[in-house]
């Protein structure tokens, strides 16, 4: 549990002295989409490693 807290730490004090507010919110938006793409690509692979499918 300390590992996460550590990140969101990290993730948080990154955006501390962001001026441009817009810029802020696209960076976090994009870090968003690149979890969840990241999230579809690890659950495609371990369908495909469950199911049986040939590599």
């Amino acid at each position: 549990m300390g590992t996460l807290t550590h990140f969101k730490d990290l993730y948080v004090h990154a955006f501390d002295n962001c001026k441009p507010a817009y810029m802020v919110y696209l960076l976090k938006g994009y870090s968003l989409f690149c979890a969840m793409m990241l999230t579809m690509a690890l659950f495609a692979f371990f369908y495909r490693v469950f199911t049986g499918f040939d590599f």
